[in-house]
């Protein structure tokens, strides 16, 4: 007899078994179908409930007369297998329509995603080159935004110091700066300041916003609980003079522009001064975005609605000039921003999309090696079943937000293209969710192509069958790192067997620098925190001497002869001989830093996105080890 569970999950999309990073064989269990089902809006507390809604669902599929989306090329006429007899409605992106009857009289169709109507029904109709244009070979270099501020100057960085920064790697000849996620935070609660857990991923950070400030010397590290409040007092002093002048077009134009979901947003943003960052804990009746008494808040809040919008506008033109300035001295990408894999369950971005999300469950990866149980990151996804009945029209707008600012986007653990891990609230396992990834994977290339920009996709961990031939296939750039690639504990992978299309850095910001890897700093980290006992510490850093060997022996066919093998110029010799089309230069190992930026499943214990650079934005162009290994970038032709 037929489970209608297991049933309902399978065509629901849920994964029902996998193997996990150790090699062990993983079976999804009742207690996280349920959850899973239920974050997808298909509860099911009996079999009963699972019966009916998987009836649903095929009939639903029986009755269709066109799929739900497919991908079409540019300029191509799509072909959904509409019979001959069957009328249809075509509205194309712009809004203009078509009429007719039978896939013979459908219109080409331009780049875009246009909507069919056919029988009731809706088709998303994708047109998508099929593959993005390889990049020039090239190099660029990853910088933490919020540390380009040293210790003797203090304050936030803002985007004035991105720019400055930006022109003066340009001298050097790089093809793009790499940034972490600038996606909004939480203005209201300045101790969640993670770049990787945004509040929207569809609007800008404005801790970085240019303004009069008067920063003073501070520690070796950000201290958000007076840095965050202190840009915000000076955003209002600004906005307040700026309306005092009599404000500006530009800002008219922007806001009229970017309509109804700026309006949301900055609500949100007032929301949140009255009632805390969360929307989770706010009075019930404004926890839903349509309410008569949120729009009620919305003719009370009016100056705050304004002055959040008029936030979002600086951030905008911060980011857009500085992008412009890269560009115009000589950077041929700009700025090469990077998408956070999810966003905050009770942020701006769920409170005013809520049916684009799961809920009750979050993104996390499944057991290896290092965590038994897991990880849960706290992050919503984007529920799959929401996502095609939208026309995948938030994962669109997601992407454009970037890369209208930027040449180049990171998308980070794409992975969660293909299947997306998702762990229940609660104690019941997580397990993996399939999601569209064909249809997602054609989105990014419009979006890319609109933009004529590269995308990079962060293709690292426990990776689904295919999933790198598909990226290879679409023109996505995968990752490769110089920790990663080997062949075993001690043999590294010549520069010249790296994938072309693809990335190359020595490591990212969860891993440890080059310093730091080579003394073991992240081993010795975790022992201090208690995350390993004392003697795995010891075996790990005696295998960590037998690692470091051999990367040096592979670097030794690269190396000038008088390069030492601890130098940076080792690695970055080798880093830019890979086959690679593209390099990412560090620059906390062009500086010999130990302290990664970011050590995972650490919160207040460890430094997490603190750290100052020891340089000012100004310093990057004069800076003798950065203009080393931008000699050596240029010496292997990047």
């Amino acid at each position: 007899m037929t489970d209608p569970l297991a049933a309902l999950a399978k065509e629901a999309g849920i994964v029902p078994s996998y193997t996990d990073q150790t090699g062990r064989r993983r079976r999804t269990g009742r207690a996280t179908m349920r959850a899973l089902l239920a974050a997808m809006g298909l509860p099911t507390q009996t079999d009963a409930d699972a019966a009916g809604h998987l009836q649903a669902l095929r009939d639903e599929q029986a009755a269709r007369v066109v799929p739900e989306w497919i991908v079409v090329t540019p300029d191509r006429t799509p072909k959904p297998g509409l019979p001959d007899d069957a009328e249809w409605h075509l509205t194309f992106e712009d809004g203009s329509t078509a009429e007719g009857q039978g896939d013979a009289a459908l219109p080409k169709v331009p780049l875009g995603l246009h909507r069919l109507h056919s029988g009731g029904q809706d088709c998303t109709l994708i047109a998508a080159p099929p593959r993005l244009p390889d990049p020039e070979r090239d190099w660029g270099l990853m910088l933490p935004l919020h540390a380009l501020r040293p210790p003797e100057t203090g304050g936030l960085a803002d985007y004035d110091d991105l720019r400055v920064a930006g022109e003066g790697l340009a001298a050097h000849g790089a093809g793009f700066l790499g940034l972490n996620p600038i996606h909004a935070g939480f203005l209201a609660d300045p101790t969640n300041f993670s770049p990787y857990t945004p509040s929207h991923r569809r609007r800008l950070s404005v801790f970085h916003v240019s303004v009069e400030d008067t920063p003073a010397p501070s520690g070796p590290l950000v201290d958000y609980a007076t840095e965050i409040p202190a840009r915000r007092a000076a955003l209002r002093r600004a906005f307040d003079a700026f309306r005092a002048a009599g404000g500006a077009t530009d800002f008219d134009a922007f806001r009229s522009a970017e309509g109804g979901a700026l309006e949301r947003f900055a609500l949100h943003q007032a929301l949140s001064d009255l009632h805390g960052a969360y929307w989770t804990d706010w009075p019930e009746a404004l926890r839903d975005a349509e309410s008569a008494e949120t729009r009620a808040a919305a003719r009370d809040l009016a100056d705050e609605v304004t002055f959040h919008a008029w936030a979002q506008w600086r951030a905008h033109e911060g980011l857009q000039q500085a992008n412009e300035a890269m560009r115009a001295a000589g950077m041929s990408h700009g700025l090469y921003l990077d998408l956070a894999v999810g966003t905050h369950p009770a942020g701006a971005e769920t409170w005013e999309d809520r049916d684009s999300f799961g809920y009750g469950v979050s993104l996390g990866a499944p057991p290896d090696a290092f965590s038994a149980d897991g990880q849960s990151w706290g992050l919503a996804p984007f529920n799959p079943r929401a996502l095609v009945a939208k026309g995948f029209a938030p994962l669109a707008e997601t992407l454009r937000t970037q890369l209208q600012l930027s040449g180049a986007l990171r998308i980070d653990h794409i992975l969660g293209f293909d299947r997306a891990f998702w762990v229940p609230e609660g104690d019941a396992p997580g397990a993996y969710v399939q999601m569209p990834r064909a249809a997602m994977l054609a989105v990014v290339r419009l979006e890319a192509a609109r933009a004529g920009a590269f995308i990079v996709g962060e293709d690292l961990g426990n990776i689904p069958p295919g999933l790198r031939g598909a990226l290879d296939a679409s023109g996505i750039l995968g990752c490769r790192l110089q920790l990663f690639e080997r062949e075993n504990d001690t043999t590294f992978t010549r520069p010249e067997d790296f994938d072309r299309t693809a990335i190359a850095s020595f490591s990212t910001h969860d891993l440890p620098t080059w310093a730091g890897w080579r003394k073991g700093c992240e081993i010795e980290a975790r022992r201090d925190l208690g995350h390993i006992s004392e003697d795995f510490a010891r075996g790990e850093l005696a295998r960590r001497q037998d690692e470091v060997a051999g990367f040096d022996a592979m670097t030794e066919a690269h190396r000038p002869p008088d390069t030492p093998p601890d130098s940076p110029d080792a690695m970055h010799h080798a880093l830019a001989a890979t086959r690679s089309a593209l390099a990412l230069v560090q620059i906390e190992c062009v500086l010999g830093i130990e302290v990664q930026p970011n050590l995972p499943g650490t919160v207040d214990e460890y430094p997490n996105w603190r750290q100052r650079l020891p340089l000012a934005p100004h310093d990057l162009k004069t800076d003798p080890r950065l203009a080393r290994a931008a000699a050596i970038m240029r010496a292997h032709d990047r």
